[in-house]
């Protein structure tokens, strides 16, 4: 077994992941911190057993009258939409079928639900951490369109979850083509002579170059941007935007439109490619010629190629990762180190997972365990959950009052409704209602006020006759890896109870209830609201 720091374990499990629990300590202790990175970085399928089973035992609850076309329904249902294709479920958009808000709303809700499963029980954290990063990267707001809540399970599972270690301009494709992203920035209905800019705008400014390269403000003419006479140009301006808006005219989804006055698109949700309402003329994008009348997505696909591998997308990105991973403010060496290994593998199968390696195994990623170091981060909701679950060994079942928390508390998955994605910053999590639903979220956890499940009790964290004290200070340990006197201290003091009162029998209702209550107090203390 190699050594590994306590601290340094619960630091890299509750970033690189959703928080330490007694397996995934064992785990990291085991193979060392550069073999866990590894391990992490190469998920098998197949060898997630918990979070599997999780997913094929969970029930969600779906409860609604009878309608004009449908009966009531009142059932806990399975995870039905998860493995399915879009195809089959693309229905539930077409309101000629008569049906429920809620079953057109289902396929969000099972998305999120093995989403909090995911985060309590994989054992690939690290995955299920990035997977939340592209999520952000890549927002669509599933809350607000029906038919992007049908399209998540596919977005989620054939683009993010498909893409999160791979490489970057194959993942972009897949963006750019999911029935999810072609709804959220209205790119499906882009035609020749009305092309729509939003899907080209935020290719720009939020997925790829990022706003720092946005030059229209020093610049108004392609030619004058620094580079482009060597078709280098060091950012982009509107005019870029303008012929890349073109460049994806006619990329769109089968759903039922017509495509002329002939013929209409079937609907399954999927891909398509309508040629007559492509703008095949020349253009001119990032001071590039394109070709006039190119093959069929010719066009939108050098605009990907472009973005993909320009060196602002480089820095962007890892500028991302960085404050994702190690925090705001992450020297430019480290950057820049980062944004080299990018550029070097733009064509790499793993090119994410080669800048994720180098970023993890990094000196500046060890250094920043302690929060003095400039590192701290908030968790958010999900993490926080996910972490008090983890290291507390509820056998955690979903419940949708649980995800109602979260979205009090400021994290509404898949569910932010500006293309921007959930900040990565304290500010969303830290206003006075926030808080409030996060010492909710925590209590209602600890008590299993949900059916969530429930904690591991005293006997599994070796205490026989917990005191207030001796319960306070074992709760601590096993969330944080140690117990600072001063939160024991408050802790004790803030419960009303003294601190060498016994909890009572363990499995009593009032020791039971006393152990849970502390529970959530040692949560809500500040050392484990940050990772």
């Amino acid at each position: 077994m190699v050594h590994v720091d306590t601290s340094f374990a619960f630091y890299v499990l509750g970033r690189a992941g959703f928080g330490a629990s007694p397996r995934s300590l064992q785990e990291l202790q085991a193979s060392g911190f550069p073999g866990w990175v590894e391990d992490q970085l190469a998920p098998h399928h197949g060898l997630d057993p918990a979070a599997e089973a999780h997913l094929r035992a969970a029930r969600l609850r779906i409860k609604y009258p009878a309608g004009e076309g449908w009966a009531a329904a009142d059932e806990a249902r399975p995870l039905a939409t998860l493995d399915a294709p879009i195809s089959t479920l693309w229905h539930l958009v077409d309101h000629k079928n008569p049906m429920h808000a809620a079953e057109r709303r289902r396929p969000r809700d099972e998305v999120l639900a093995a989403t909090v499963l995911r985060a309590v029980h994989s054992r690939w954290q690290l995955r299920e951490v990035t997977c939340g990063f592209w999520h952000d990267h890549f927002n669509v707001d599933a809350a607000g369109s029906e038919a992007i809540s049908v399209a998540l399970p596919a977005y989620d599972r054939d683009v993010i979850r498909r893409h999160c270690f791979g490489n970057f301009r194959e993942m972009l494709e897949a963006v750019a083509r999911s029935a999810a992203m072609q709804y959220y920035l209205s790119n499906r209905s882009s035609r020749a002579g009305s092309a729509n800019e939003n899907y080209a705008r935020e290719l720009f400014e939020l997925h790829t170059l990022g706003r720092g390269a946005y030059l229209n403000d020093r610049y108004d003419r392609w030619r004058e941007v620094p580079g482009a006479l060597k078709a280098k140009p060091l950012g982009y301006i509107d005019q870029d935007v303008y012929e890349a808006a073109r460049a994806f005219t006619g990329w769109t989804i089968e759903d039922g439109g017509a495509i002329d006055a002939h013929r209409k698109l079937p609907q399954t949700g999927q891909f398509v490619y309508v040629e007559n309402w492509h703008d095949g003329y020349q253009k001119r994008v990032l001071a590039t010629e394109f070709d006039a009348f190119a093959p069929a997505l010719a066009d939108g696909r050098q605009v990907l190629d472009l973005v993909a591998e320009h060196p602002a997308t480089a820095h962007f990105l890892c500028d991302k990762l960085c404050r994702r991973f190690m925090g705001d403010d992450v020297s430019a060496q480290v950057r820049e180190r980062l944004a080299q290994v990018w550029l070097a593998h733009t064509e790499s199968h793993d090119q994410i997972s080669r800048v994720l390696r180098t970023l993890l195994l990094s000196r500046e990623f060890s250094g920043r365990r302690d929060a003095s170091a400039g590192g701290a981060k908030t968790r958010r909701p999900l993490a926080l959950a996910a972490a008090l679950a983890r290291a507390m060994e509820i056998d955690l079942a979903y419940a949708e009052q649980l995800g109602g928390e979260m979205a009090n508390a400021g994290q509404n998955l898949f569910g932010w409704p500006t293309p921007t994605g959930l900040p990565d910053t304290s500010a969303p999590f830290l206003t006075s209602q926030a808080m409030r639903h996060r010492w909710s979220m925590l209590l209602g956890l600890a008590e299993n006020s949900w059916g969530t499940g429930a904690l591991a009790n005293a006997e599994a964290l070796g205490l026989t006759s917990p005191t207030t004290q001796t319960a306070v200070v074992a709760l601590l340990t096993r969330l944080l890896g140690y117990a600072p006197p001063v939160a024991v201290a408050v802790i004790v003091a803030g419960s009303g109870w003294p601190a060498d009162q016994p909890l009572g029998v363990n499995g009593a209702a009032e020791a039971t209830h006393r152990w849970a209550r502390l529970a959530a107090y040692c949560a809500m203390s500040p050392q484990f609201q940050i990772s």
